[in-house]
């Protein structure tokens, strides 16, 4: 496992950390306004997807292995509705914030 504090990329880590910590506010401002996400392919509405896939239901992240400079991960996701599963993340960061992320099994 990679530990938080040292993901390469700081946007990526501030968004793990956030989500790890199940921090809202700080989830949220580690989005550019107007962030967009997709879950296995589909865009999702963000908020609607943190608030049932992370700040509801205890979600958090292990990060097994990241890629392109940080900005692709390989990570064991756990959230109270399904349990664990190992999943991929790609990340977009325009001007220090994620302006995208797409996640699904890995």
């Amino acid at each position: 496992m990679i530990p938080t504090d040292q993901l390469s990329d700081p946007a990526v880590r501030a968004l793990v950390a956030a989500i790890n910590a199940n921090d809202h506010a700080a989830f949220r401002a580690a989005l550019t306004p107007g962030a967009t996400m997709s879950d296995d392919g589909s865009d999702r509405n963000l908020e609607e997807w943190s608030e049932r896939e992370i700040f509801s239901s205890g979600g958090h992240l292990d990060v097994e292995s990241e890629a392109d400079g940080g900005r692709a991960l390989v990570a064991r996701y756990r959230n109270d509705t399904w349990g664990e599963m190992r999943t991929a993340w790609r990340f977009s960061v325009d001007d220090g914030k994620i302006s995208r992320f797409e996640t699904g099994q890995a």
